[in-house]
């Protein structure tokens, strides 16, 4: 059934250990007031990674708060913790490494929600999958899948829940509509990236990020798209050709049967998280009460 009122929009948010701290406070806002956030769309999931993961990939991760907080707090919340083990260059010696098995380990043995991991190697994913069964798979954007028919054959893969596609099929309609309903359930559309849309170095991008997970002492990536020296800025990313708005997902993914959503964010300050928190999940009426629970908060040091 396609009626946007009897289906919900679930997202996938940005820092599982890096925006710890926000999470604290934004959560038991977020259940004690529901009223205040729209209720046709749900917090499914929160990823991420700690510091110094080799498994890493996509972005640096940075946070330093204990894997068992984290775990705690998603737990309390019914929330699904990913790790964003999205590392593209991988070999068999590095399958190896103490810490990020022992985080597989800790997600793998919870009991409340099941958690899962963002993953670009096949390699890895054969490794965690014999060895922690209780995790599901998120197929990485990482993979930079620009054609159509190769992200087609993964969604099509039964090793993953869901598939993250390069943000530039997002508008492919005509092609998205054709996917059986199964399809379109494991689709998890990328929804504020601000790199160019005609960028032709994303890959390398990544792959830069995987040799410094690794430890390889390599130069930084040098973007070369047009307005790069400026960041990342959300009102840059909402003129992205990709880029998926609140009233996007109500009025066109969801009446086509699509209905997961991620947020990216990982690598920007908890101030800039807030603002995607407040646009994609708060009433415009409550977004001022909202920021101010947030801003006044004593414990909370957004910059």
């Amino acid at each position: 059934m396609n009626d946007k009122k009897t289906k919900k929009a679930y997202y996938h948010l940005p820092g599982l250990f890096e925006f710890y701290d926000l999470y604290s406070v934004f959560l038991p806002l977020y259940r004690e007031h529901r009223e205040y956030f729209y209720d046709w769309c749900e917090i499914s999931s929160v990823y991420g990674a700690p510091a110094d993961c080799i498994w890493g990939g996509g972005r640096a991760g940075y946070g330093e708060c204990s894997a068992e907080d984290v775990l705690a707090l998603m737990n309390e919340y019914g929330i699904s913790s990913r790790l964003t083990f999205s590392n593209s260059l991988l070999g068999p010696e590095d399958l190896a490494d103490r810490k990020c098995n022992a985080l597989c380990e800790l997600l793998n043995s919870s009991k409340h929600v099941q958690n899962g991991v963002i993953i670009h190697s096949d390699l890895l994913l054969e490794h965690i999958k014999n060895n922690y069964p209780g995790l599901y798979f998120v197929s990485s954007t990482t993979k930079v899948q620009t054609d159509f028919d190769e992200f087609l054959k993964e969604t099509d893969r039964n090793d993953f829940k869901y598939v993250v596609p390069d943000f530039r099929l997002n508008k492919m309609f005509d092609k998205l509509g054709t996917l059986s309903q199964t399809q379109k359930n494991k689709v998890e559309f990328l929804c504020n990236e601000c790199c160019s849309f005609y960028c032709k170095d994303r890959k390398a991008c990544y792959e830069n990020v995987s040799r410094k997970n690794l430890g390889e002492d390599c130069p930084d990536h040098i973007c070369t798209a047009p307005d790069a020296e400026g960041g990342y800025r959300f009102s840059k990313a909402m003129k992205n050709p990709a880029f998926i708005g609140v009233n996007d997902i109500l009025n066109t993914y969801m009446p086509l049967g699509f209905s997961n959503f991620k947020i990216e964010g990982r690598s920007l300050g908890s101030a800039v998280v807030l603002e995607f928190l407040l646009y994609y999940l708060t009433k415009t009426e409550y977004q001022l009460t909202v920021r101010e629970e947030i801003y006044l908060d004593n414990m909370l040091d957004l910059f």
